[in-house]
């Protein structure tokens, strides 16, 4: 790790960032490899083992509620976990035990889904593994205050985005090669073995990438180790959730801002696929449109980095709010796929941005000896995010609005955020008292 950090570190890009700050935005370049996987891939051939005739086998219909279902069990189980396993990852030298434990599950499960055949087993393994990989980003947003200066947080985490953009397109685009050879193509690959590289390409390098941070990343911040850890972890969540909701107006006022604004962001980026199709868009152009935004996310997050150093936190928050308001109100005027690429390039623009100086922002804000458990809190609204954005978009669709204007509806969500972000910065950080 050390003759790579010192010859990226001569880089351009690179140059500047400690050992521990690299190692630290190499694993957001790891993890999104997932991310990707996740979000295109997975679904796709999880349908391709349940849907059919064969005894086993189950109708289109139930496969994809099969698949919802998981997806929203995973979001459930990490609300519920994530505060106390975030609580006991506090105590001193515990943080890299549970963060490599949770890594190391993950990296498990996606290589063994590449070798299951059965759809129940795949969807068991893809539940525990997402489960393990929303942990890991949990603890791994939490290290943020141990590797780095508050004063160079939100440039090292908008580096961790935006490199995490760029990093994910490398093993995504040979998974997308096997599984365009696969039978669903070209044929020129069985369906077992394209789906055998696609995931475990994806794994090696949500490893490898992981190896720099496991090795040279020592928590600073941490509470005493004590009895009784798991009841007393409970008592410390509530203790904490008193303490925003009675005294820490800052954090409260921050989590229902940061609610409402990615909760937009998250219902555009879910639904980008579904606009198009409600367009009746070429998908194979939305397609590439949408890796394109990878690019302009890396530039996006890179720029906002440099400006970082100029202007305070809360103001390049509010900027990148003000951007998906815009884009929100520009769903108005969708009507080709020319739109939807400038709708997308929009996207891109401050998608990585909002989110790493959000989670720069609250890194500051939080005491850092409790970083584990107020991530725990933050992850819930993060995960959790575009269910209600979902709701407005299916209610108008249902009255038998259009889509355009069911996006365009999401600009109330920026413009509360927006009001709300601008309450909590007025309040005194109780860090700071």
């Amino acid at each position: 790790m050390g003759r790579i950090f010192h010859f990226l570190n001569k880089t351009k890009v690179f140059r500047g960032l400690t050992e521990q700050e690299f190692a630290w935005v190499l694993y957001d370049v790891g993890n999104s490899a997932f991310t990707m996987l996740a979000c295109s891939l997975i679904p796709i051939w999880f349908k391709s083992m349940a849907i059919g005739t064969a005894p086993g086998q189950i109708s289109a219909d139930r496969a994809t509620a099969y698949y919802s279902i998981s997806i929203a069990l995973v979001t459930v189980l990490v609300a519920l976990l994530g505060p106390v396993c975030g609580a006991l990852a506090d105590h001193k030298d515990s943080k890299k035990i549970f963060f490599t434990t949770v890594t190391a599950l993950g990296v498990t499960g996606c290589i063994l889904n590449g070798f299951v055949t059965g759809w129940v087993v795949f969807i068991v393994i893809n539940i525990i593994t997402r489960i393990c990989y929303n942990a890991s980003l949990m603890f791994y947003d939490s290290m943020l205050n141990d590797v780095t200066t508050e004063e160079r947080m939100d440039e090292v985490s908008s580096y961790g985005f935006a490199w995490g953009y760029i990093g994910s397109c490398i093993p995504f685009l040979i998974a997308l090669i096997a599984y365009v050879l696969g039978p669903d193509m070209l044929g020129k690959l069985s369906g077992g073995v394209s789906k055998a590289i696609g995931f475990t390409v994806t794994a090696l390098w949500w490893l490898i990438v992981t190896i720099p941070l496991i090795r040279s990343y020592q928590q600073k911040n941490y509470v005493e180790k004590e009895p009784h850890a798991v009841r007393n972890a409970f008592g410390r969540i509530l203790k904490m959730l008193k303490n925003i909701a009675l005294h820490d107006k800052k954090v409260l006022f921050f989590l229902i801002a940061f609610f409402l604004y990615i909760d937009g962001v998250g219902t555009i980026i879910d639904n980008c696929i579904n606009i198009g199709t409600d367009l009746n868009l070429n998908t194979v152009g939305q397609v590439i449109f949408l890796l394109a935004t990878q690019v302009v996310a890396f530039v996006g997050s890179m720029i906002f980095a440099k400006l970082s150093k100029k202007y305070d936190t809360v103001t390049l928050i509010l900027v990148c709010i003000a951007g998906y308001f815009c884009v929100a109100l520009y769903a108005l005027m969708l009507r080709t796929l020319v739109h939807f690429a400038i709708l997308a390039f929009g996207v891109g623009c401050f998608q990585g941005s909002i989110q790493s100086l959000s989670r720069s922002y609250y890194s500051k804000i939080i005491p850092a000896e409790n970083s584990g458990e107020y991530f725990g809190l933050y992850d819930i609204f993060c995960k959790g995010a575009s269910f209600l954005g979902s709701a407005v978009i299916a209610a108008v669709k249902l009255a038998g609005g259009t889509i355009n204007v069911a996006v365009a509806c999401l600009a109330i969500f920026f413009a509360l955020g927006f009001v709300f972000l601008k309450i909590a910065d007025k309040q005194e950080c109780a860090r700071e008292q």
